[in-house]
């Protein structure tokens, strides 16, 4: 089940971890002391109603959790230890759909007066959507294991799965008909490395990038991401002509039909409908 973004907040101020982080030696030697700010955003209301820990985040395990893996890991950075820090408290807590995490570092070693030194991030769950398609080869195999690989990432959860539909090719249609779907995910990953991820799986599948349109063993397309509207050299979300590609409507409708496009600002279902009613 994906984690909605929560507004409530449990707050963890001033917790002190002594710890052996730092890029001289010296630190990473003797250690030092640390200072741990959190916000940790969630849904209280069911633990407020019925008054039962379970129900919510126990705080105090969450201190013993930072102190712990900031005490058994070393990273020279600050920023690597916010990185990986609020990560790992984002995979082992479930309740925890986002998290404010400022590690603090009051002696750290400048020779000028200062009264602290702190890096500051924040990080949390995002819910994409991803289209699946093959034509070439054992189609079925190929969807099946990309659908495995996704799986087994642990900072990757699979939601939803539409049904494999088969389509004509679209661009280029001088080639095989096309097995294609549409999966719902949860991910710590951000856009960039969430398309790395689908690459790599991609390659494992001896995908070829040499025509448009062409044929391929196996095509991950990132449809959309949060509410984002978003463009680099090698990425831009939403996925472009969604709006013309049944082949990407039809399933997002079996899982997402409520779901609104940023940008044109129609649900998929009334984007599906207005594409049929062109065609």
């Amino acid at each position: 089940m994906y984690r909605e973004l929560a507004k409530d907040e449990i707050r963890i101020e001033g917790l002190e971890v002594f710890a052996h982080h730092g890029v001289y030696p010296s630190e990473t030697k003797n250690g030092q002391t640390f200072i741990v700010n959190a916000t940790l955003y969630t849904d209280i209301s069911k633990a407020g109603l019925t008054d039962q820990l379970e129900l919510s985040t126990d705080y105090g395990d969450v201190c013993q959790f930072i102190t712990d893996w900031m005490q058994k890991n070393t990273c020279k950075l600050l920023e690597a230890v916010a990185e990986k820090l609020a990560k790992a408290v984002l995979l082992k807590y479930n309740l925890i759909s986002e998290v404010d995490l400022e590690i603090r570092k009051p002696d750290a070693p400048i020779d000028l007066p200062f009264g602290c030194v702190s890096v500051k991030i924040r990080r949390g769950w995002h819910r994409a959507y991803v289209a699946f398609g093959s034509n070439m080869g054992n189609r079925e195999e190929y969807i099946r294991e990309a659908l495995e690989a996704l799986k087994a990432n642990p900072q990757i959860n699979v939601n939803k799965i539409s049904d494999v539909i088969e389509t004509k090719p679209y661009g280029v249609v001088e080639q095989d008909d096309f097995l294609n779907g549409v999966l719902e995910i949860e991910t710590l990953l951000s856009p960039e490395e969430l398309l790395d991820v689908l690459h790599e799986i991609e390659n494992t599948a001896d995908r070829k990038r040499t025509l448009r349109w062409g044929p391929r063993t196996l095509d991950l397309d990132i449809l959309f991401f949060d509410k984002l509207v978003y463009e680099s050299e090698r990425l831009v979300i939403p996925h472009v002509d969604i709006e013309n590609r049944d082949f990407v409507l039809k399933p997002m409708c079996m899982i997402a039909p409520n779901l609104r496009h940023p940008i044109l600002r129609k649900t998929i279902a009334q984007l599906l409908r207005e594409l049929e009613e062109r065609e």
